[in-house]
């Protein structure tokens, strides 16, 4: 029987949101709602799996591992792209990858939630409702600062970026950005100004991230950029932990220099003894940023979709047609 693995299911959401009876017919379903150890632990509860449906980046699958699994011969993935994914490796082997697509509901849905993170971190929100739950008011919630006339930078003006950047002119903030590759033209287009980096960290009362991860983003925001911002700024991250360097930015909250909002961490889940967890000047969200239901809408009907079509001997939604030859 064709066995078909549902990883990263951290919320439990995946049977509710797509019909899987017509894949269970096909095939034994498992889910897996715990994130995997390691490498070691995810190529033995993976070997014998034939189908892997995966979300986003969360479990690596690295060639290390993709070679491990000697039954794969499908790999689907949500979302268009997955960084942590060695396409590569197999399309050598003859595993065909699928993606989801359409809807778009997670550019947005980060966009917010990174929305959120500058308000909760601008007015305390986090200190406020523990401070009532344990039964006081506002001694010793900290004393909030307006966005009104302050200055928002962000780094990366595409689609997320220039959601953020409108969404704070509507708070009546005065929005500067900066990327390699943006052009004045378009950052007036979305409502910008466009400033150097080091202009940026420096002016900004907050700098929010909207980069992919890539070589030349990992660990652009290092302990010299953090030591341009001002004392008591905020940092927002929605994008992908690694673009700021782990060690500088909990070196700068620990000092209490700026605030972080962060969303995203280098390795997730975040380690329960993770010193984050008891940093000062943080407010953490554990990877929300895409997880609303109009994600969970798109993703897993397009993850069963793509499951049967391969069974079917017709896959759809294929990133790397080449291993179509090969399989």
């Amino acid at each position: 029987m064709v066995k078909i693995a549902v990883l990263d299911d951290w919320q439990g959401v995946a049977r509710a949101n797509a019909d899987w009876s017509k894949l269970q017919a096909r095939g034994e379903v498992v889910f897996f709602a715990e994130a995997f150890a390691d490498e070691d632990e995810a190529a033995a509860k993976l070997a014998d799996f034939d189908i892997v449906l995966s979300m986003r980046e969360r479990t690596p699958l690295p060639g290390t591992l993709i070679n491990r699994l000697p039954k794969l011969r499908m790999l689907g993935m949500t979302g268009a792209r997955n960084a942590s994914l060695d396409t590569a490796a197999c399309t050598a082997r003859g595993i065909v990858v699928s993606n989801t697509q359409g809807g778009g509901y997670s550019d947005s849905a980060t966009a917010e939630l990174a929305l959120g993170l500058l308000i909760a971190a601008a007015r305390g929100i986090p200190s406020g409702d523990a401070s009532l739950r344990a039964g006081g008011f506002q001694r010793g919630v900290p004393v909030g600062i307006g966005l009104a006339n302050k200055t928002i930078g962000v780094i990366g003006l595409g689609r997320l970026g220039s959601y953020m950047a409108s969404y704070c002119k509507a708070l009546r903030m005065n929005v500067i950005a900066w990327s390699q590759n943006l052009t004045a033209e378009k950052a007036e287009a979305a409502g910008a100004t466009l400033v150097s980096k080091q202009e940026l960290l420096s002016r900004s009362d907050a700098v929010s991230i909207h980069l992919v991860l890539s070589p030349r983003s990992r660990g652009l925001i290092g302990a010299a950029e953090l030591a341009l911002m001002k004392p008591g700024a905020i940092l927002i991250n929605t994008s992908r932990g690694p673009i700021v360097d782990g060690a500088a930015l909990l070196a700068a909250v620990n000092a209490r220099k700026i605030v972080a909002a962060l969303d995203v961490y280098d390795r997730e889940p975040l380690a329960p003894g993770h010193p984050l967890r008891g940093a000062p000047n943080t407010v953490l969200t554990p990877h929300l940023g895409y997880c609303v239901q109009e994600t969970w809408d798109q993703f897993y009907p397009q993850s069963v979709e793509n499951a049967l079509a391969f069974l079917d001997g017709k896959p759809v939604r294929v990133t790397n047609p080449e291993a179509l030859q090969r399989a």
